[in-house]
């Protein structure tokens, strides 16, 4: 292990005080922002830049958060949208997209088995073309996570991507994966609850990832019912029965995707469901097909559901989210996510309480939390997962400064081991801080934080894939002056004044645990 490496790796095992408890900072020619805000911002976004602290300034808290939360239009950051505009995955429709797998995956089927050299090859190239639109779909979301302006809805889009998880890996899943964090996720991570839950439901990506594309009458799949009730709404201990599962699962035949094989189908696209059949519904890929839906009486949750299609589901869900259980559950999630592992009881009684008060609205539940007096008490306790920490590390380093090759930010989450949608099963990734802080992975984290701050990464290659040397990134700058270097415990002030460079001292900024907690 490199000197520096093991001479500082303990930084990140240090305790470090509340953020609160420092002095509060001092701007020339603005309102000084306390130390207190400070840690509330911090939790409200993923990491502090210039443009998100002076806007705090100019708004205030409240104002602030008004703004985050009123959502509205959606653009892409104009530092890195022709970057998104270019990739395959965001600019072509799903539906063009699978016809086109099925193109490329045809193709190597066509290649004679006993010329083993071609095979093995086409083989090879179309494993490179899947985990190509895989790493597109993967610097998407980091992209816009890392520049985008309402920083509390990007915090949101991937909480909400983690908590209805899916597996890119997974047949073709991965191919949909954009899709569903810019029209599953994306359009409603601060609006009603149900909606939400509707709109990941009738995603492709969902509906193969836990199967209830196999969910039809006489044999039946009851992943999906499982996990919407137990990890999507209700939790574990929720008091719903075994026969609720099977009778929601039920409830589910009938959706799916639209046929992808078959002499009709054209860029993806069977010709014969774009004309109207009588309890056919349709949106996008997704299709819900009565000759497959099972229309007897359902018993669920204690009330009685009669059979008549696509209504049983938006009945369902609707009967599920209204559960006090399913406002409690969803009010300890995000508080876990943002204040506490152990969030305090009455924060989350009381975002639960707003939560059946406005029938499910988040933004609302965000509002009553980041306004709470434990909004920021504790501050400096909640570890960052590996998501939080690149996206963090590059905003306070690059100050939105646009790159131009994102691949080593979906390496560095790989080596992280936190993957964009990479994880396997559907509980998606920890929450707490003991899942992040292991020693193997502070060494980890340790190499990333050298890679940015060192600036020796191809974050500035350009077309031709040459790599751009620059200098490390000044991190040392107003930014951390008036909002980080406040608050530093002894211990990293001690460890920056014996860095013997720029880039030195940036790495051991950003392992510092005043960096990784927030």
């Amino acid at each position: 292990m490199p000197a520096p490496r093991l001479k500082y790796l303990g930084l990140l095992f240090i305790a470090i005080t509340p953020l609160a408890a420092a002095l509060p900072l001092q701007a020339a020619g603005h309102a000084p922002l306390s130390a207190d805000d400070i840690a509330w911002l911090r939790r409200a976004s993923f990491g502090l830049d210039s443009a998100t602290v002076e806007r705090y300034r100019e708004l205030g808290r409240t104002r602030f958060l008004d703004e985050q939360l009123a959502g509205g239009d959606d653009p892409l950051p104009p530092a890195i949208a022709p970057l998104i505009n270019s990739y395959e995955v965001y600019n072509t429709s799903p539906t063009k997209l699978i016809a086109d797998y099925r193109a490329e995956a045809k193709e190597v089927k066509a290649v004679d088995a006993a010329d083993t050299s071609a095979k093995e090859m086409a083989k090879k190239d179309f494993q490179m073309y899947r985990r190509g639109l895989y790493k597109q779909s993967a610097e998407v979301e980091l992209l816009r996570a890392i520049y985008g302006q309402n920083q509390l809805k990007e915090q949101m889009v991937w909480f909400w991507l983690n908590h209805f998880n899916i597996f890119a890996p997974k047949a073709a899943v991965g191919l949909f994966a954009t899709d569903y964090e810019e029209n599953a996720i994306r359009p409603h991570a601060l609006g009603k609850f149900k909606d939400l839950v509707m709109a990941t439901l009738e995603s492709p990506a969902m509906q193969l990832y836990l199967d209830n594309a196999h969910n039809v009458r006489g044999k039946t799949n009851e992943n999906y019912a499982r996990e919407l009730m137990e990890l999507h709404t209700l939790g574990v201990h929720a008091g719903y029965t075994q026969q609720d599962v099977q009778q929601l699962a039920l409830i589910l035949t009938g959706a799916g995707i639209m046929p992808q094989r078959g002499p009709n189908v054209i860029d993806g696209i069977d010709g014969n469901f774009l004309n109207r059949r009588p309890g056919v519904v349709r949106n996008g890929l997704f299709v819900f097909l009565p000759q497959r839906h099972d229309y007897t009486t359902k018993e669920f949750l204690g009330q009685t559901i009669k059979g008549s299609g696509f209504d049983e589901i938006d009945q369902a869900v609707d009967l599920i989210v209204h559960q006090p259980a399913c406002a409690q559950f969803i009010s300890h999630k995000l508080a876990a996510y943002f204040i506490a592992d152990d969030p305090p009881p009455a924060l989350v009684n009381a975002m639960a309480e707003t939560f059946q008060r406005t029938d499910g609205d988040i933004a609302a539940v965000l509002r009553t939390m980041f306004l709470s007096k434990y909004a920021t008490t504790g501050s400096g306790k909640k570890f960052k997962d590996p998501m939080q920490f690149v996206v963090s590390a590059m905003r306070m380093s690059y100050d939105g400064k646009p790159i131009t090759d994102a691949d080593p930010l979906v390496n560095w989450l790989n080596q992280m081991a936190e993957p964009m949608y990479g994880h396997i099963t559907p509980d998606g990734y920890p929450l707490d801080s003991a899942s992040w802080s292991s020693s193997g992975q502070m060494a980890k984290r340790f190499d990333v934080a050298r890679a940015i701050g060192s600036g020796r990464n191809r974050l500035f290659a350009n077309a031709d894939g040459e790599v751009q040397r620059p200098d490390p990134p000044m991190l040392n700058t107003a930014l951390f002056q008036q909002t980080l270097e406040p608050t530093l415990s002894a211990a990293t002030r001690d460890a920056l004044a014996k860095a013997q460079s720029p880039a030195e001292w940036n790495t051991f900024l950003l392992s510092s645990p005043d960096f990784n907690y927030r």
